[in-house]
């Protein structure tokens, strides 16, 4: 008995797409050969544009449309795999896939993020699949061992670090005693930030990718926008230097937690211990650690982006379509069966490390933290060094004690305006 095949339709032809449409037409007879399953490239929909590129050079005549009508008629289409990134028109795209009996495969995170609940019922309705491994972690295997292998499991947790270029920048950073502009800037010239990193350095992309996590593993539906998010642009050299100093690293981190009170779902510069697995993790390298009651916790690390990985977890997603159109298998369906409160960040209890510049005189640390005290938060630890003799200006930082972030914004607020601070150069959660 031959392999099945299993005709796609493909929306796009940038890098990724251009990788995935090599792997289907340079491994096809490999991966029958392997799975019985052979995926064929039927049609491509692309902008006019896009007819120069060199992907577009390499495929076949009579792949390539910019036609909408030719496309969606095209016979022999069991799988839309939708690779052009943004909300729309990639939503309207997943939307009519799925409506025309077309199982879909993406790797949109925030059409995934903002719609994927929604998204998962209409393929339920329609009796097929929807399937986004590669929207969280590239490569890395990771949606469907939440989804399956875990399925056992209240997952209590999950800590993540999922943007590669934040990640780098941190990391070059932290190694090289950078400041954010250079380390930026080399990362840009890598080709590891784009040239507007805002999606990246701003927290964006973590928290539709934090957002689709928490929405899987807490069975909660948990929207970007309930995700607290605080990019990474704030931190200087000197917060390393102490971080360092501490027995800590800086990661971008993402934190989703679910108790009986409810849901966390934060991404923001966190202080994490340097014998930490995620504090190992440098460079582009994402991870994922992920807390369930019966497994405990469990550990998932790799690239998280790049043409390669990505189209690993993409065709990886079609053949797992195709085995199940073999067997008569379907896709689990997914069930929000709780409708727990997002906390507000301003409820949340973290550590935190604040640094500032204070009079190099006496009686103003005690001003300080009676301040601090008078919100609730103790202090920990605090390190004094001098910073302008001629001025008599000394740098302070504290760790504190865990403390409500509205109290501690309060706190901060009154510090700003104490005679003997002259500025608070930086504060940091450290999540412990």
């Amino acid at each position: 008995m031959g392999a099945r095949e299993i005709g796609i339709g493909l929306i796009g032809l940038g890098t990724i797409a251009g990788q995935v449409a090599q792997v289907i037409l340079e491994r096809g007879a490999n991966l029958a050969e392997r799975t019985d399953i052979l995926p064929v490239l039927r049609k491509v929909k692309v902008l006019p544009a896009d007819l120069d590129r060199p992907q577009a050079r390499a495929l076949k005549p009579g792949i390539l449309t910019t036609d909408d009508d030719e496309f969606w008629g095209t016979p022999g289409v069991d799988v839309i795999i939708e690779l052009i990134g943004g909300e729309h028109p990639a939503l309207e795209y997943q939307k009519k896939a799925l409506t025309a009996g077309k199982h879909v495969v993406t790797a949109n995170k925030e059409v995934i993020a903002k719609h994927g609940v929604a998204l998962l019922k209409l393929a339920a309705e329609q009796g097929r699949q929807l399937r986004f491994e590669a929207a969280v972690g590239g490569g890395m295997p990771l949606i469907a061992p939440v989804q399956r292998d875990l399925a056992a499991n209240h997952i209590n947790g999950i800590y993540a670090i999922i943007n590669g270029t934040t990640n780098f920048i941190l990391s070059r950073m932290f190694e090289e005693n950078a400041d954010f502009a250079d380390a930026l800037s080399q990362a840009q010239k890598l080709g590891y930030a784009e040239a507007n990193p805002k999606n990246d350095i701003e927290g964006i992309d973590a928290a539709y990718k934090l957002a689709i996590l928490a929405t899987l593993g807490f069975r909660s539906e948990v929207s970007p926008e309930q995700v607290y998010r605080e990019g990474i642009s704030r931190l200087s050299a000197r917060d390393f230097r102490y971080a360092r100093e501490l027995g800590y690293a800086i990661k971008l981190l993402a934190v989703a937690k679910c108790s009986e009170a409810g849901i966390e779902a934060r991404v923001h510069p966190a202080f994490v211990s340097s014998e930490s697995f995620l504090a190992q993790v440098n460079g582009v390298f994402n991870a994922v650690l992920v807390d369930g009651d019966l497994t405990g916790q469990v550990t998932f690390s790799g690239k998280g982006a790049g043409p390669l990985p990505t189209s690993s977890a993409v065709v990886a997603d079609v053949l797992a379509i195709g085995r199940d159109m073999v067997s008569g298998a379907s896709a689990p369906v997914f069930h929000a069966h709780t409708n727990l409160t997002v906390i507000p960040m301003a409820e949340i209890a973290t550590r935190y490390y604040i640094r500032l510049i204070g009079a190099d005189q006496p009686g103003v640390l005690a001003e300080i933290a009676h301040t601090l005290g008078a919100h609730g938060i103790s202090i920990a630890s605090a390190i004094q060094k001098h910073t302008d003799v001629q001025a008599q200006l000394a740098e302070i930082v504290i760790v504190t004690h865990p403390a409500r972030e509205k109290e501690m914004q309060k706190a901060l607020d009154e510090l700003k305006e104490l005679g003997g601070v002259r500025e608070i150069g930086n504060f940091v959660r450290i999540e412990d």
